[in-house]
């Protein structure tokens, strides 16, 4: 009896002790797993990507051709490229830009400058009396600024100037008085042409002659008709002054 109570003794005292080492080692086990299990990788991070610039707005793409154009123009300009030669000339590019920016002012003030430009050359072809070329020079004008008073007022000058020239021709007749002056003498305005011009000046008078001085230049004709005026001081020698060779004079009397 009392060896079976030993091992009844035993059996309960153990078993408890046998279970907890189990538990024991379970639980080493358990965590000794957990220990040796690699931490969780981190989130990857969101890289962002890089912005690709944007393009030029419809805007600016208009303002840098205004300013190209505008650029070309004064150049063209400078260059005396007014009108010509058609699609590369100052004027053709004042009007891209208009088209691009209508109410540009550098524009607008362009094109006048180019009208008043185109005047000024027919007021210097006028007092050569090259009347095609003024004509020329008008008409261009016109197309670019119709009606500018400026041109108005140049081709009014050149009708008259025209019909002046039709009046010489008829003194360029067999009634007229030519009086030849000597190219070499007038161009060293020698005493001999002065002498010359002096007595013409008094059959002007005397006679009340109409003169029209046939010069090489413009400034030759003035010095000729300033000798003729202080040759008879007090007298208005009536005439006019056109280009032509050989220089002389046409008297004829006043009709």
């Amino acid at each position: 009896m009392s060896g079976q109570q030993i091992q009844v003794v035993g059996r309960c005292h153990f078993r408890p002790v046998l279970l907890s080492v189990a538990a024991m080692i379970g639980l080493s086990v358990l965590f000794s797993g957990c220990a040796s299990a690699p931490p969780p990788a981190p989130a990857p991070k969101a890289i962002p990507l890089p912005v690709e610039p944007k393009g030029p707005t419809e805007e600016e793409i208009r303002q840098r051709a205004v300013e190209h154009f505008l650029r070309r123009a004064e150049a063209a300009q400078r260059e005396g490229f007014y009108t010509m030669p058609a699609g590369a000339s100052a004027y053709d590019f004042y009007l891209n830009v208009q088209q691009l920016d209508p109410g540009n002012q550098k524009a607008a003030a362009g094109i006048q400058i180019i009208v008043m430009e185109l005047v000024a050359r027919a007021r210097d072809a006028l007092r050569q009396r090259a009347f095609g070329q003024v004509s020329s020079l008008l008409n261009r004008a016109d197309e670019i600024a119709p009606n500018n008073p400026l041109s108005a007022e140049v081709r009014t000058q050149l009708q008259r100037e025209q019909r002046r020239a039709a009046a010489d021709v008829a003194l360029d007749g067999p009634g007229a008085q030519a009086v030849p002056l000597p190219p070499a003498e007038l161009t060293s305005k020698s005493p001999l042409v002065v002498q010359l011009l002096r007595a013409t000046a008094e059959r002007i008078r005397t006679h009340e002659m109409r003169v029209v001085i046939v010069a090489r230049n413009d400034a030759e004709g003035r010095w000729i008709y300033s000798q003729l005026r202080e040759a008879v001081p007090g007298y208005r020698v009536r005439g006019d002054i056109k280009l032509g060779n050989p220089p002389r004079l046409l008297l004829q009397k006043n009709q």
